[in-house]
């Protein structure tokens, strides 16, 4: 009974053309086959899987080839049968993880100045050279800086920043890229034809996504989902590789990102219990959140960046309730408590004081924290101004044809204006709205035995009534009205200083922001604030609107701020008039 062989070895390329996703390097090493343009000393670098040993040898058959075609070797002849089958002893594969003393490299220099017995060119193929000492290293550079005509060395490393810039001036070096998941999954389906694999389309996506640009990891997680028997679709690979346990991974992001603090440290505690380690839940919690942002904010190419963990429902639900702001907030708790979990004496309070934070905003510190924070009362209020308004479009009743005379409401005092966030938390029959309805009064000559109006609504005018309302009320009155859809308009950094300034509209148009120092001017006073503050009130007041940017205070403006403290106080219960 034959032995079986692994995929990733049974289908490894002979030839550079075979080569998956590295055109970039395999058009060059054959040109320079094809032309005798060689260089004595290569250095391969990049990530696992990707091609790094395998060209090496491809290139060590090619320079020694007696019959090359267009640089690739004939895989037929005597040497390239003897180099692939390791029977030839000048073409040399040394691991540099065990063989990184001096002495090895010393041994190495001595035989390497003997001729070839078997071929034209010996070839040194050292893979992980950055496992290399220092010593080592100097004992291997006067031999690459000064070698004889036979010798050709391959240097393969996964960390190049390891490797002296002494070796790195004596060689060519070629950089490996992750390869795409579509050249992933193309390979994968001609070696499952080729194998009698029912390989799925879905299964070949995951397994293309799992890989982490590694072909040769993606034909592992193939070999093994294979032996299960069966077709494989990305259902089977879940369960073949044990991915269904994400499930519970999902589940307790879900409570984190519903502020479930008691859900999520139960399933916390099952997941200890049942023997998982909690830096790998919060490891897996980061993943899931860093696909989450990703499909988030690159919906369209984004997919390929994704860690194919989780599948696309779990995915979708997840982002209904996950606003940017806070899925940064928790990658970047989670990324701190995971490099800080090495050094804790207790690795689970550690993780529970994590998912505390994660659920409650409040008890980090941090900026993306807040900024989190912020977003979430921004939506809330967004939410109550849409409410709000949809309410008053019910509300409103159909215009007539004969409208009577309306007369303009009185204008609001500045100090009775409530506070931006007790309308939106409080309930919908006691709300304040924004602006007063007009008042409808009865004209002279309309009989007296008309029809009742409806009684007007105590909700948000529409925006003709409160264009009206906002010009009757004062042009100071308007800018403090507006402030709230400033804010939303400018960026994070820029709200706080729109709310140090004031602001004045005049009947001509001119919006003139008053600011109370240099570095309030200096923020605010640039084209995209002026554009945001000027379109938003035009809209409002229902004209073209332009703005400017001055020093100072508006003139006979006396304003008491410790009224306003007061005033909100006592609304709230917790001060008292003295």
């Amino acid at each position: 009974m034959p032995v079986y062989q692994a995929l990733y070895r049974k289908w490894r390329p002979k030839t550079f053309s075979d080569v998956v996703g590295q055109e970039h390097i395999t058009s060059t090493l054959r040109r320079q086959v094809a032309e005798g343009r060689l260089s004595h000393a290569y250095l391969f670098t990049g990530t696992r899987g990707t091609g790094k040993t395998t060209c090496a040898k491809i290139l060590a058959k090619a320079v020694n080839c007696e019959n090359p075609q267009n640089g690739d070797p004939c895989n037929a002849c005597p040497s390239c049968l003897g180099i692939e089958s390791g029977a030839f002893l000048d073409v040399t594969e040394l691991d540099a993880a065990s063989n990184n003393g001096v002495d090895n490299v010393r041994t190495l220099r001595d035989e390497a100045v003997y001729s070839p017995a078997q071929v034209k060119k010996r070839v040194y193929i050292i893979d992980e050279v950055h496992m290399l000492t220092r010593e080592a290293f100097n004992a291997l550079l006067k031999i690459l800086e000064e070698p004889p005509e036979h010798l050709m060395f391959v240097l393969a490393t996964t960390e190049l920043h390891k490797v002296p810039a002494t070796i790195l001036s004596r060689c060519q070096r070629f950089s490996f890229r992750r390869i795409l998941p579509r050249d992933i999954e193309a390979r994968l389906h001609t070696v499952a034809q080729a194998e009698g694999i029912d390989l799925k389309p879905d299964g070949a996506e995951l397994l293309a996504r799992l890989s982490d640009g590694a072909l040769r990891d993606a034909l592992s997680l193939l070999d093994q989902c294979a032996a299960v028997g069966g077709s494989v679709g990305a259902q089977e690979v879940l369960d073949t590789l044990g991915l269904a346990g994400n499930v519970q991974t999902a589940q307790l992001l879900g409570f984190i990102l519903r502020r479930d603090v008691k859900a999520a440290l139960l399933l916390l505690h099952q997941l200890y219990a049942g023997g998982k380690d909690v830096a790998a839940v919060l490891g897996e919690l980061s993943t899931l959140a860093r696909d989450l942002l990703i499909s988030s904010t690159a919906p369209e190419g984004g997919a390929a960046l994704l860690s194919g963990g989780y599948d696309d429902k779990t995915i979708r639900t997840l982002q209904k309730i996950a606003p940017n702001a806070r899925l940064v907030q928790i990658c970047t708790v989670l990324q701190e408590t995971g490099a800080a979990l090495p050094f804790s004496i207790n690795r689970r309070t550690d993780a529970e004081l994590c998912i505390l934070r994660l659920c409650d905003e409040e008890l980090s510190g941090d900026l993306t924290a807040l900024a989190a924070r912020i977003a979430r009362v921004e939506e809330q209020m967004a939410a109550g101004a849409a409410y709000r308004a949809d309410l008053a479009r019910q509300s409103t009743p159909e215009p007539e044809m004969k409208s009577p005379a309306v007369s303009a409401p009185e204008p609001e005092a500045a100090d009775d204006v409530p506070p931006p966030w007790e309308d939106a938390d409080a309930p919908a029959e006691e709300r304040t709205p924004a602006f007063e309805e007009p008042v409808q009064t009865q004209s002279a000559e309309e009989p007296a035995a008309a029809e009742p109006k409806p009684a007007p609504q105590p909700e948000a005018a529409p925006p003709a009534a409160e264009a009206q309302a906002a010009g009757t009320a004062g042009d100071g009155e308007i800018f403090a009205r507006l402030l709230e859809s400033y804010k939303n308009r400018l960026p994070m950094h820029l709200r706080a200083f729109i709310g140090m300034a004031k602001g004045q509209l005049d009947a001509d148009g001119l919006l003139t922001v008053y600011c109370g120092n240099e570095q309030v001017k200096h923020m605010l006073d640039v084209p995209d604030v002026a554009k945001a503050l000027s379109e938003v009130t035009a809209q409002a007041a229902g004209r073209d609107v332009t703005t400017r940017f001055v020093l100072g205070e508006p003139e006979g403006e006396k304003h008491d701020k410790m009224q306003d403290l007061l005033q909100i106080g006592n609304k709230f219960g917790n001060f008292k008039t003295i």
